[in-house]
């Protein structure tokens, strides 16, 4: 019962952000503290998919339907009830710039505020690299900012083309036939953007050759704001704790890559290795709970507080953010 109030809690007060112009805006809380937003439902309506729901909300394909796994992905039906995982614990990553969470296929974007501003982020579904064209992990910048880009695909990619019977071209000029949308921000990684998109229906999905994938209205927004040096710390965070109001809160999605083994999502491992890093204690933890949640992630930030935790407790910090 305790648990379930302080859900609740946490789901009605300071962590939830207001929305301003379509983007999912949230007022940051402590350092010492990870969560923000909270859950909602929606009523689908007539002959609408799970994917116009989704980019109406601001979340992607794999988010929707990880949050909903009984509800039909291209005719949910009229009435039916749709969650939106609009809940989410921040990545354990510094609080500037850019972070992106590629298992997570989410962005989030920490503004600096202006003279008594109270700090804020932004958080966007993206789509990642498929295969072997992983979206690469590490720290850089925003070294550029192109409106209109002209896509040169790469000679991998033209390859890859051709072989299907789909040459292309040197180059593809603006316009709705250019994949890289309407804006682009390239990153100090070599060969590698944050661009929009003519095909919005696969964000949140590993569909792309590395790059970083928005809807075209979030990287509208996105690009007026960012500025060139802005850094980008991009990390690999399947499983993630956070805490608020001393309750600690577990999130999960399904791991791939290095993560991506045998039995990795169904044991305690990845679970007691995320806790380390966030600083937390073992003990307050419900591993029973967490342990379900890793074995099928639904990508919704559970409490997870251990029975004898005491709701008092303060939570700890990492001392990276």
């Amino acid at each position: 019962m305790h648990r379930i109030i302080y859900a609740f809690l946490v789901a009605s007060v300071v962590f939830s952000g207001p929305v301003v112009s379509g983007v999912a805006t949230y007022i940051l809380p402590p350092l010492d503290e990870q969560l923000i937003g909270s859950v909602q439902y929606v009523s689908a309506r007539r002959d609408e998919t799970l994917l116009d729901i989704a980019r109406r909300h601001g979340v992607g394909h794999n988010e929707i339907k990880l949050a909903n796994p009984g509800v039909d992905m291209w005719l949910p039906g009229e009435g039916t009830q749709v969650l939106l995982p609009t809940r989410y614990i921040l990545p354990d990553a510094p609080r500037e710039g850019i972070v992106l969470n590629v298992p997570e296929m989410r962005l989030y974007y920490y503004p600096k505020p202006q003279p008594g501003e109270r700090p804020v982020v932004q958080t966007y579904p993206i789509s990642i690299g498929r295969g072997d064209w992983e979206t690469p992990l590490g720290t850089t910048t925003v070294v550029t900012k192109t409106p209109n880009p002209t896509w040169r695909p790469p000679e991998s990619i033209k390859q890859e083309h051709a072989a299907r019977g789909e040459p292309l071209p040197d180059a593809v000029p603006p316009g709705p036939d250019n994949p890289l949308g309407k804006y682009a921000l390239r990153l100090g990684l070599p060969g590698y953007l944050i661009h929009g998109t003519n095909r919005p229906f696969g964000i949140g999905m590993r569909v792309t050759h590395g790059c970083v994938r928005m809807y075209p209205e979030d990287i509208d927004v996105l690009f007026e704001e960012v500025a060139v040096g802005t850094p980008v710390h991009i990390v690999h965070q399947p499983f993630k704790i956070g805490w608020a109001l001393g309750i600690p809160y577990f999130e999960a999605h399904p791991p791939f890559g290095e993560d991506q083994t045998p039995n990795t999502a169904a044991n305690l491992t990845p679970i007691i290795r995320t806790l380390i890093r966030y600083g937390g204690a073992i003990e307050a933890i419900d591993f029973q709970v967490a342990q379900k949640e890793a074995r099928a992630p639904t990508g919704v930030p559970l409490p997870v507080a251990a029975v004898h935790q005491s709701a008092s407790r303060i939570p700890p910090s990492s001392g990276t953010h």
